[in-house]
């Protein structure tokens, strides 16, 4: 009895049916797998076209460059660098000069025509001012646009470093900027913390190496005026080199020595700083009993 159930018409086209059925999604799988195998082959004689129309463009180049240095009437020199042989080695050393400057306060970025550069600026940890450089790296490196200031010798710099050297030029160029926000910064300081001891206008002018300005000093309960001027003498420099501090005439003689000490001071420390402490002093003095 358990024979002819298996056995059965029913069972049998059951069994017919499913076969059927798996040979079909068989046939199926099988037609996707030939077709992808066709197109994988397409793409394999595409890429292989591709290679070979680049190798021709190459050839072409190569082709070209040399004609071009024999119509130049160039003597073939195995010591001497091929045009694209220079560009390549000028975009190597850029790259390597991105990752060189990249902690200090210069960043850049490979364009189109060669690299632009941002020089950050900062004194004493606080975040100033941002200026761009945008060069063309051909046969000679060329400054495009730039947001540097018209003040900043920056003509001068590049013309001393920029085909030579151009981790130099960056260099010196971001010590001249940082030099700069670093004496504006401190003359910025001077007139918010101090405007009460200033007299009259803080005068500088625009690279901020020269300050000239008048502030009072206290002496027993008395305010006397003293004079000072500040001179830069060093760009890279954000502490003054030439330093001259006078008070009038009828002022006591023990001020004389006070001049003295505070034009000591201006010349090593900070501008704000230095006012800061001979502040401090005074309040010192004045609450001695």
């Amino acid at each position: 009895m358990e024979e002819g159930k298996a056995y059965s018409p029913g069972g049998v086209f059951a069994h017919l049916e499913m076969l059927e059925t798996r040979a079909h999604e068989a046939a199926i799988k099988q037609e996707e797998t030939e077709r992808q195998e066709e197109k994988l082959a397409r793409l394999k004689a595409r890429v292989q076209e591709l290679r070979r129309q680049r190798d021709e463009l190459r050839a072409k180049v190569d082709r070209q460059e040399n004609g071009q240095l024999g119509k130049e009437g160039a003597v073939s020199d195995p010591a001497q660098p091929s045009a694209r042989a220079v560009l390549e080695r000028k975009i190597k050393s850029l790259k390597a000069t991105l990752q060189v400057f990249y902690l200090t306060g210069i960043s850049g970025k490979l364009t189109k025509r060669g690299v632009c550069f941002c020089i950050s600026t900062a004194y004493e940890g606080t975040y100033l001012d941002s200026y761009y450089l945008d060069l063309l790296t051909k046969s000679q490196v060329q400054i495009h646009r730039h947001s540097v200031p018209i003040f900043i010798p920056l003509e001068q710099i590049a013309k001393k470093y920029l085909q030579t050297d151009i981790r130099r030029f960056l260099s010196v160029l971001s010590d001249h900027l940082n030099a700069y926000v670093g004496r504006r910064y401190q003359a910025d300081q001077l007139q918010e913390h101090f405007s009460d001891r200033i007299e009259g206008t803080l005068r500088r002018n625009s690279l901020c190496n020269l300050l000239v300005f008048n502030y009072n000093v206290s002496s027993k309960s008395k305010t006397f005026p003293f004079n000072a001027r500040l001179l830069y003498g060093d760009l890279c420099g954000s502490l003054p080199t030439e330093v001259t501090v006078s008070c009038a005439p009828e002022a006591p003689a023990s001020l004389a020595e006070t001049a003295a000490a505070h034009s000591d001071l201006f010349r090593r420390v900070a501008l704000h700083k230095a006012f800061r402490s001979f502040s401090s002093a005074e309040e010192s003095v004045d609450g001695a009993p």
